[in-house]
């Protein structure tokens, strides 16, 4: 089993970067694929970025490539999202998620793939 944590979030404005952050602990963190998630209220949680557990291969939901980019540091059991050119219409509670079936090609977007979940961080752009 593997515990996720997520830190990072906040206010910033419209056009602004942050870059979230998701620390595991538990399992050897090479065990797993990562992926984030998002979730706005009164609206489904939606695919954002994931990173294979090689972190070879990544793959990111079509609104946001370009503007995100995931990245993973196995030293420190760490992966991370960073958001830049922020828009209001990003603002949500982001999820860090872990997935330790079969490998794959590309790791999956959908959210029922992934075994773990963090508590999440809100990330809240002002215009």
């Amino acid at each position: 089993q593997v515990q996720l944590v997520e830190s990072g979030g906040g206010l910033v404005q419209a056009g602004g970067s942050l870059r979230l952050s998701c620390a595991a602990s538990g399992r050897a963190f090479s065990d797993y694929d990562m992926g984030w998630f998002r979730q706005a209220p009164g609206k489904e949680r939606d695919f954002v970025a994931a990173i294979s557990r090689s972190g070879r291969s990544t793959r990111y939901a079509d609104s946001m490539k370009g503007r995100f980019t995931i990245s993973s540091d196995n030293t420190k059991n760490t992966v991370y999202l960073q958001l830049n050119s922020l828009k209001v219409e990003d603002t949500a509670e982001y999820y860090c998620a872990a997935r330790r079936g079969p490998p794959m090609a590309l790791p999956p977007l959908q959210h029922y793939m992934y075994d773990y979940w963090g508590q999440g961080t809100q990330v809240t752009v002002s215009s």
